[in-house]
């Protein structure tokens, strides 16, 4: 079973019409060589395709501007991130007059990694992150919470499969990924780190405890949390600060991207298992958040967390222009309004917050506060998404 992914590929058919170079960015096993074979089946030129990993198609590109610069149509490299160098000669392939070929780029990077390597692209590249499965591509909630959105994940014949897919996606991304972007920590450490990460999922990052747990130095273990985040497993939530006369946290949120492999991370194997754990209502935040920032296609720009140290927060600030839109995920059936909400509203002057829950029912709280459903959040943020320029 193949789930279309339509608006993705809307998406990187609007960019490739207005760019030369496109790079679709995500994890490892999201859905990105999928994605971009139903785009080459349907585009109307010719589609040259060049996989990274195959020795094949690297050594045909020894000497990439002998292969690239006749083709016509569009050329698409597969796991970019393996031939760092080629950026410069796409820079000169892509200020050719037409241009005679257009570039899709698939890399599993963060953009901000990517950005690094392709400097000199500068203008000629547009970005696109694939994230897993969102409410808007499959209808079961609780599959896509307790599974994640990995393809092969949610779509496994058992959830036992499901498992065995998700605990061999965590040892191979250690043994041979990780190392194949040049990264000398050894696996046992990594594995040690990224365990111990679950057990903080959806709190407040803490460089000196993680030290004092690894017998490291803080600057160590946050080069340990940047590596994991700069490949699309971690999440960093940045804080959002402003002058408003109280003291306010400062450093990110972090979290596993994908619940499902926050839950084999935490050992967990069923449904059971997940709703009996201490850590089931941080799962619940963290899967709710990504949702809700897939759902309203926000950039890690526009998303924030926030905190004060007497303790009014707010899990999720969302910022659309001129607009605040602030988010709480709890998981209950019948939240209530509480004095951290009206904090946030207050002194965030959010246009407004959405409790999302557990439960079946939407109602009011307050004026601008209301009560969301989990199961109705694709079909009202992407109403609310559709109203605004997408960026």
């Amino acid at each position: 079973m193949e789930i279309p992914r339509a608006h993705h590929l809307d998406r990187i058919r609007l960019l490739l019409e207005e760019f030369p170079v496109v790079a679709l960015l995500g994890a490892r096993q999201v859905g990105k060589t999928t994605l971009a074979r139903r785009l080459a089946n349907a585009y109307r030129h010719p589609v040259a395709w060049f996989d990274l990993e195959d020795p094949v198609d690297l050594a045909r590109l020894e000497d990439p501007g002998l292969e690239l610069r006749p083709l016509r149509g569009l050329v698409i490299l597969d796991e970019i991130h393996r031939l760092p160098g080629i950026f410069r000669l796409l820079r000169v392939l892509a200020d050719r007059p037409g241009p005679p070929a257009r570039f899709l780029v698939l890399g599993s990077a963060s953009t901000d990694l990517l950005r690094q390597t392709s400097e000199s692209l500068a203008g000629r590249v547009a970005f696109h992150e694939l994230d897993g499965f969102d409410l808007t591509e499959v209808d079961d909630l609780q599959r896509l919470w307790l599974r994640g959105g990995f393809p092969r994940s949610y779509l496994a014949m058992s959830g036992a499969a499901s498992r065995r897919w998700r605990d061999g996606f965590v040892r191979t991304l250690l043994a041979r990924d990780l190392p194949g972007f040049g990264s000398t920590i050894p696996s046992t450490t990594l594995r040690r780190f990224w365990t111990m990460l679950a057990h903080w999922h959806g709190q407040v990052w803490n460089g000196a405890e993680f030290g004092r747990a690894f017998g490291v130095a803080h600057t160590t273990v946050r080069r340990y949390l940047d590596l994991l985040t700069s490949v699309l497993v971690v999440r960093q939530l940045q804080p959002w600060f402003e002058n408003i006369g109280k003291r306010q946290v400062r450093s990110p949120k972090v979290y596993i991207a994908d619940s499902g492999i926050l839950h084999a991370l935490l050992g967990l194997a069923d449904r059971t298992d997940v709703l009996s754990h201490p850590k089931v209502g941080a799962s619940w935040e963290g899967f709710a958040i990504q949702q809700v920032v897939q759902l309203l296609r926000a950039s890690p720009e526009q998303c924030f967390h926030w905190s004060t140290h007497t303790g009014a927060e707010l899990d999720l600030l969302v910022l659309a222009g001129a607009r605040r839109y602030g988010f709480e995920a709890k998981r209950s059936e019948a939240p209530r309004l509480t004095r951290s909400m009206r904090s946030a509203l207050e002194t965030l002057n959010l246009d407004r917050l959405d409790v999302i829950h557990a439960g079946t029912e939407r109602y009011r709280l307050a004026s601008r506060v209301r009560a969301l459903p989990a199961a109705e959040l694709a079909s009202t943020l992407r109403a609310v998404s559709r109203r605004r320029p997408e960026v």
